[in-house]
């Protein structure tokens, strides 16, 4: 597995890479924005994308999803209970985050259980909401793209609209924690981190 961290966009976001170096294949999470070093190396290790995923709807997270989809030509992924943000610029704050309205629908919509597969590599779907109604956390193998649901030793805002604190804190609980312990977290924003630490740690939780 090739896996690569690129911040992009205003807000920094950390987006991710992750490709099955054996096929060749791989997967975007959370484009913030558009990043020549990304294309970069996707392009001089003649990678392909396969997916465009997002973790939640929130501006930061979904302003380069469009240039990618037409650089790629891959399948935006994401979970319905977020329609709300991605449809609409002024509920995902991209105005504000890029100086222009992104708006769309993704291609796929995944929910809790279902599965991708990317070149040899199986990502197994959460529905992890509490920050976004539709928010979603991925796992491959014994790695956690937990977006903005879990992060090192924090948690995402849960006073934006659709947020609650109850519906974040049973989630991970419920879904997170009980991977284990030494499952690396991959955040949406700041270091990486693991489940065991932030069962013993994590002041919210």
């Amino acid at each position: 597995m090739d896996l690569k961290l690129f911040y992009t966009g205003p807000m920094q976001v950390n987006t991710y890479l992750c490709v099955d170096e054996s096929s060749k294949k791989g997967f975007i999470v959370d484009p913030g924005g558009a990043s020549k070093p990304l294309e970069n190396y996707i392009d001089s290790n003649e990678y392909n994308i396969e997916y465009i995923i997002l973790t939640h709807g929130h501006g930061d997270h979904v302003c380069g999803v469009l240039h990618y989809k037409e650089l790629y030509d891959a399948p935006i992924v994401g979970h319905k209970d977020d329609n709300f943000l991605f449809n609409d610029a002024n509920e995902n704050l991209s105005l504000q985050f890029v100086g222009k309205r992104i708006e769309f629908t993704p291609d796929i919509y995944v929910d809790e259980g279902d599965t991708l597969k990317v070149g040899n590599m199986e990502l197994k779907i959460f529905h992890t909401p509490g920050h976004t109604p539709g928010g979603i956390s991925i796992l491959v193998d014994n790695i956690l793209f937990s977006g903005d649901t879990l992060f090192a030793d924090s948690i995402g805002r849960t006073d934006f609209k659709g947020g609650s604190f109850s519906v974040l804190k049973q989630a991970v609980h419920s879904k997170l924690f009980v991977l284990p312990d030494d499952t690396f977290v991959l955040p949406g924003h700041m270091g990486t981190t693991t489940i065991g630490h932030e069962k013993q740690y994590n002041p919210f939780l």
